[in-house]
């Protein structure tokens, strides 16, 4: 798209219509894709949200009578956020057309070559995708209904079709200008005949979805939450979503860290690992009891990044690890411009079905599209959703497959800031991350991994911002990942005390670890459920950079 003389935003949104089709297996137009962007032009960073929210026919009543919110199927799914965001994305920031940034989705939709990474995720599919027989017509496409061959052409012509109807509905419109007449494009999905036909598919199939609810979808631009951290390396404003998501874990696990020098520990040592372990439990903690859509839950938002609540946090590091989980009382820290303290909430941690090992321990959704260009625009998706892990279910002819998100809901009390309520966003693991060093564009950063996004996206930028690494050196460094935390999916099972490490940390680092009382669960190299991407803006020359992660197969282009 950049060729095309576009701009970053341009070839972000190109690129994740190209990851709907290709990168199946993670991601699909149903689903759902949080965006950030540094915007040249206008100066500033803006999160557009690309999270849908719950059908009106989602009440908790129904789902607890049901036994609970289902993994896969026509009930599983927020309503599809995809094709919004990228809209806004588009006619907000970015020049081209949507036919322009559509062409290269609509070619591979009409055949592409099937590839290995796609069969060993489908392998272990085969079976489930039988279930949903709408999927297992678009997928099963091998000799005698199997998984397609390695280098066949895979085809999806129902999805193609759904593509160019978009096009042809801006091209229906270009005489009211390029924005006017992307937004009818989208309108078209929402509320015209493919968003009719989406719903009449999941009624069919007994799901929750109607035509209403995505007819009453609209996505926004909105300001992002952030942090700034001072190192000997500059400036760096670091931006996340609101707390609808779990990004501002890594913010209040920064604030925490603040008070401790990481450049005088030694890189992955015991003590290391251990300091920036706890601040993340502690950050994953609040999490799991404060987080919610804000639009329909009260979020203690400003006590929870506030440096008096992080002080009060810290105090909790101790040199042992810490074998419960820690949420705290942001509430007194609210202080409003008035002055004014909110009152202190509270309730009951929600029921969990286990608090043992969780059978569905890898996240294989969510890919990473980041994108940048010199004249200062950065782009950070992290689209996910509507794979077809665990059988996709494909709304009728459209050839879209639905999503899962809200699973991400709980069943808990009434007073649970994330639990299920018609129109609500799920707090969703999704966390994409855009970063300012001293005022001007630096990186884009996004992963997908589920709850690790955001421990492993820390790990990445101290390595950068605190130790001076290369974006390569630091995206290849080993890494650990503490599973003390509320399991964003499933049964929303905690794993208290267990830290994952890759085995190219020390062995002595970790038996030194295993004494302070953590449970030590050693990987292999490359081996954590994570896969990040990165770009970024050289603030002395002006030229780009990137970094890719041999964990997931990532890859980075430049020209």
């Amino acid at each position: 798209m950049i060729l095309r003389s576009g701009n970053a935003i341009d070839a972000g949104v190109a690129a994740t219509f190209v990851a709907a089709v290709t990168e199946i297996s993670h991601f699909g137009l149903g689903g759902e894709v949080p965006i950030i962007i540094h915007s040249a032009d206008q100066g500033d960073v803006v999160v557009i949200s690309g999270q849908g929210t719950a059908p009106a026919a989602a009440r908790p009543e129904v789902f607890e009578a049901a036994g609970g919110i289902p993994a896969n199927g026509p009930s599983a799914g927020a309503v599809p956020a995809v094709v919004d965001a990228l809209c806004i994305a588009l006619a907000e920031y970015g020049t081209l057309s949507l036919r322009e940034v559509l062409t290269p989705a609509i070619q591979l939709a009409d055949g592409f070559p099937w590839y290995e990474a796609l069969t060993g995720y489908m392998l272990s599919q085969v079976e489930a995708i039988r279930d949903y027989p709408s999927g297992a017509k678009v997928y099963r496409q091998g000799p005698d209904g199997t998984v397609p061959q390695v280098g066949s052409l895979f085809r999806q012509p129902q999805l193609a079709r759904t593509l160019r109807l978009l096009v042809e509905e801006e091209a229906r419109n270009t005489h009211k200008g390029r924005a006017v007449a992307i937004y009818a494009a989208r309108d078209r999905f929402y509320s015209g005949d493919i968003g009719r036909q989406i719903a009449a598919a999941v009624s069919e199939a007994g799901g929750l979805m109607a035509a209403e609810d995505l007819a009453a979808y609209s996505g926004r631009v909105e300001p992002p939450t952030s942090r700034t951290l001072v190192t000997p390396r500059g400036e760096f404003q670091i931006f996340k979503t609101d707390f609808w998501g779990q990004g501002p874990v890594l913010l209040q696990a920064l604030a925490i860290l603040e008070g401790y020098d990481l450049a005088d520990l030694e890189h992955n040592s015991a003590q290391y690992i251990h300091i920036v372990t706890e601040a993340l439990k502690l950050a994953l903690a609040d999490r799991d009891r404060h987080y919610g859509d804000p639009d329909v839950v009260d979020v203690p938002r400003i006590g929870l990044l506030s440096k008096e609540y992080a002080f009060r946090r810290r105090q909790l590091i101790t040199d042992a690890a810490s074998l419960i989980q820690q949420p705290g009382d942001p509430w007194p820290f609210e202080t409003e411009a008035t002055g004014q303290e909110n009152s202190q909430r509270d309730f009951a941690r929600p029921p969990l079905r286990s608090r043992q090992v969780d059978v569905e321990a890898s996240d294989p959704d969510t890919t990473s599209i980041n994108t940048a260009d010199a004249q200062g625009n950065l782009f950070s998706a992290a689209p996910s959703s509507a794979w077809f892990f665990g059988g996709t279910f494909i709304a009728g002819d459209t050839g879209v497959p639905l999503g899962n998100r809200l699973q991400a809901f709980v069943l808990g009390p009434e007073e649970h800031p994330n639990r299920i309520h018609p129109h609500k966003r799920p707090r969703t693991t999704l966390s994409p991350t855009v970063v300012l060093r001293n005022g001007k564009p630096f990186l884009a950063l996004s992963s997908p991994g589920g709850d690790t996004q955001d421990q492993q996206a820390l790990q990445v930028l101290l390595n950068i911002l605190v130790f001076g690494m290369t974006p390569q050196q630091a995206v290849e460094a080993p890494r650990f990942n503490t599973l003390h935390h509320e399991r964003s999916f499933g049964n929303h099972a905690i794993r208290e005390g267990v830290l994952q490490i890759e085995n190219r940390i020390a062995p002595e680092v970790i038996e030194e670890l295993r004494r302070g009382g953590r449970i030590v669960e050693v990987i292999g190299p490359f081996m954590m459920n994570t896969g990040t991407s990165l770009v970024g803006i050289d603030p002395a020359f002006g030229t780009l950079f990137g970094a890719a992660d041999l964990r997931r197969q990532r890859f980075v282009t430049g020209w």
